[in-house]
């Protein structure tokens, strides 16, 4: 799959915690996920065959050897059936990881909106740094006047006059200034104190907000691929417990039929492959929803294949095993920008309220200047045409409500500080039960693994040792039935406990800020 677009810094995946002080000092980096597959036999990786192993042929054994095959105890986990990248087909995409994740962090919806609040909180900034700026007004303005109007000295006269004014302002009439002046400075001096240093702190909070945006889509990100990850091992699993159950079906049925073996034992490995062949038709259905959920995390077509290109699933070191949780949720709490975006929205209430505090000591102000032409006469007559200029500067002070609104607006003030700041402590809250919730769950899952593996090894030996007495005459080929059992249920376990053991390792660097290389 082609990236496109602008993306997130990819090395966000290397998986490696970066130098936050405190425990997290540099460590090694955790294996690639691309990497090869160990050669050791209980090696923890889930192996995934790789395009030449997928276009090679596979020879069936004959019906007569079945019983021999049997005997060949499978791998810790089965190799994971990919499709071939073909050019030719364009449903079906190839993408990895650190792909998936910048194409997420570049184009997923929530994350382009949240960048956009960034730059709707910039334009607010940049409007209140210049409220001291004049605003320019252009015009003209005809007036006439026909009857009774009062003189200066108020005296009652009759005339007959008209007047024309054009250049910088307008409504210019008779002896008083422009009503619209050309040059106007009209702005509460406490906005343009205050709201500067309000919107600052605004576009601040916003870049954190989008930050935290970005985290979140990239862990839904992350999860969303180990999911696909998951699905297509666990089809894997589905399809190698098919095959073992079709030829304990076969070989069940060559028994009862040739009267070594019982019919119940046939009808009993019919019912076990039927039940198998539903679990695999279920993977089908489990790799498909995946690609889906994956797809539309990264804006794709939702009716495309999505094909992981990792040749393993490995557990993920990413949390340093010899930090406290109290060192984890002190590295939380200084790295998330959820808290920092909380930081900023107190400090903005907290300008508000100093805006309102000092209102009525910083005058509102005018200034107007105009300049144009200016012509009249008696009658109908324009003439006398001449140059005008009209300069008018004020300032005032207001107090609102004869001190009531003051008041109101003061305690409406320190009520959203208050707000901002037990926000600022729920987030804090939120952040160390996070950090908590996810540290238990690795330290619980991590020894699952282990766990896991050992019922692995003894399910892959009870399968040895029951195949080895069929193939010795033993025992009959239904023995092995409760070996299938036992071997799917463990390599589904391991894969569960693998991709839950790396959800809980992406939810802690999560609740951590992403403190990682």
């Amino acid at each position: 799959m082609a990236r496109r677009g602008g993306g997130f810094p990819v090395h966000i995946v290397l998986f490696a915690l970066a130098t936050t002080g405190g425990c997290l000092a540099p460590r090694a980096k955790a294996p690639p996920v691309n990497a090869a597959p160990s050669a050791t036999p209980n090696a923890t990786a889930v192996r995934l065959t790789s395009a030449e192993e997928e276009a090679a042929p596979r020879e069936q054994p004959p019906a007569d050897v079945v019983q021999a095959d049997l005997a060949q105890p499978p791998e810790l986990l089965p190799p994971v059936d990919q499709p071939p990248a073909d050019p030719a087909s364009p449903r079906v995409y190839p993408i990895d990881f650190s792909t998936a994740l910048a194409i997420a962090a570049g184009e997923n919806p929530q994350v382009a909106y949240s960048r956009q609040r960034i730059n709707e909180a910039f334009a607010q900034m940049r409007a209140a740094e210049v409220l001291w700026v004049p605003s320019l007004r252009a015009g003209m303005n005809y007036n006439k006047h026909e009857g009774a109007i009062q003189d200066v000295a108020g005296n009652i006269i009759q005339t007959s006059r008209g007047s024309v004014y054009s250049g910088l302002g307008a409504a210019a009439v008779g002896a008083s200034s422009p009503a619209i002046p050309g040059l106007v400075m009209n702005f509460h001096a406490k906005d343009a104190l205050y709201q500067p240093r309000i919107t600052e702190r605004l576009l601040a909070a916003s870049r954190q907000a989008s930050r935290a945006a970005t985290n979140d889509i990239l862990l839904d990100t992350a999860l969303a691929y180990n999911d696909l990850l998951e699905a297509f091992q666990v089809q894997a699993v589905a399809n190698q417990t098919l095959d073992n159950s079709r030829q304990l079906a076969k070989l069940t049925a060559d028994y009862a039929q040739t009267g070594q073996g019982l019919p119940s034992d046939a009808d009993r490995a019919r019912a076990e492959l039927a039940t198998r062949e539903v679990e695999a038709q279920r993977s089908i259905e489990g790799v498909q929803v995946a690609s889906v959920r994956l797809a539309r995390l990264l804006s794709e077509d939702p009716l495309i294949s999505l094909v992981p290109q990792e040749n393993e699933i490995a557990p993920i070191e990413m949390a340093p095993v010899e930090c406290t949780p109290q060192q984890l949720v002190a590295t939380g709490l200084s790295n998330r920008p959820e808290l920092a975006e909380s930081r900023f929205l107190v400090d903005a209430a907290v300008q508000r309220l100093r805006r309102e505090q000092n209102a009525p000591l910083i005058p509102s102000v005018l200034l107007g200047m105009s300049y144009g032409t200016n012509g009249g006469g008696l009658g109908s007559q324009i003439t006398n045409f001449g140059d005008r200029m009209d300069f008018d500067a004020l300032a005032y002070w207001e107090v609102r409500n004869l001190g009531l609104g003051e008041q109101a607006a003061r305690n409406e003030a320190r009520a959203r500080v208050e707000q901002a700041r037990w926000r600022q402590v729920q987030v804090m809250d939120q952040v160390a039960s996070e950090i908590a919730e996810a540290y238990a769950q690795v330290a619980s899952r991590r020894a699952q693994i282990e766990m896991s593996r050992g019922a692995i090894t003894a399910a892959r030996n009870s399968y040895q040792r029951n195949s080895q007495r069929i193939h010795d005459a033993l025992g009959l080929p239904i023995e092995v039935l409760q070996s299938i059992q036992a071997l799917d249920a463990a390599q589904r376990q391991y894969v569960r406990s693998v991709t839950d053991y790396n959800r809980a390792q992406f939810r802690l660097q999560r609740a951590l800020g992403w403190p990682i290389q």
